[in-house]
């Protein structure tokens, strides 16, 4: 069974109600010259058992923030940014394996894109340097504050997708059927190759199925962040269906 959804909260009455259901909510992000009286308590009552809080300017809360208008604090509901691949795989949602993307741009807006799309959390296999990760997580735009990122092997983490339940579908040309003909939903992890080289036989073997993103120009392929966004809002539409 799939654990709760990931979302956002906004401001104290819905924060306050969610914690005292007991609802899983992992973080706090409040703004650092917050006034409203309400927020101080739910600080407290957070960091007493052991949700962390953090603080961040008022222009990105008004940046971050789902309600108009902005927020003092925000609350991150079903997903754990500091959880271990074991505990993110049981939550049994999506996640995301890019294998062989060079660029640490493309790696970056990926990030984003799974975690503005709900995935439980991104894996990038590849050989990069720490400066390599750190550019990366620039462009990514905090993004990972806020989603597990694992810098690991690709055979290691399908095996352990795979024994938790998780179908494994990549993203390839190879595909035979457009992202509406699939079922996205459920525990998934979707792969997806390098920017020249596409995804490895050998992860190709490991997969269930793949999927294909219909093309109708002359280039022959979609920019990396295009085609994770069709099957990242397809998943969703689909997981909408079902609500």
């Amino acid at each position: 069974m799939e654990h709760p959804r990931v979302r956002q909260l906004a401001g104290p009455e819905a924060i306050d109600a969610a914690l005292r259901a007991g609802d899983d909510v992992s973080l706090l992000l409040v703004q650092e010259d917050a006034r409203h009286e309400a927020v101080a308590p739910l600080v407290a009552l957070a960091r007493e058992r052991g949700i962390p809080v953090r603080t961040a300017t008022r222009n990105v809360i008004a940046r971050l923030c789902n309600l108009r208008p902005a927020q003092e604090i925000l609350a991150l509901l079903g997903r754990d940014p500091e959880a271990n691949l074991e505990a993110t795989l049981a939550r049994r949602g999506a996640l995301w394996l890019l294998v062989g993307v060079a660029y640490p741009g493309n790696i970056g807006m990926v990030i984003r894109t799974a975690e503005v799309s709900g995935a439980d959390a991104i894996a990038i296999a590849g050989d990069f340097d720490h400066e390599a990760k750190r550019s990366a997580l620039r462009a990514a735009m905090r993004a990972d504050k806020f989603m597990p990122v694992y810098w690991c092997k690709a055979l290691e983490l399908l095996d352990a997708a795979k024994a938790t339940g998780h179908t494994v579908l990549a993203l390839d040309e190879s595909g035979e059927h457009a992202p509406w003909q699939v079922d996205l939903t459920g525990p998934r992890v979707f792969v997806v190759g390098g920017e020249n080289g596409g995804i490895p036989p050998e992860v190709v073997s490991r997969c269930d199925g793949a999927i294909r993103v219909p093309m109708a120009g002359f280039i022959p392929c979609y920019n990396l962040q295009a085609a994770v966004s069709a099957i990242a809002t397809e998943r969703l539409r689909q997981s909408s269906k079902g609500a």
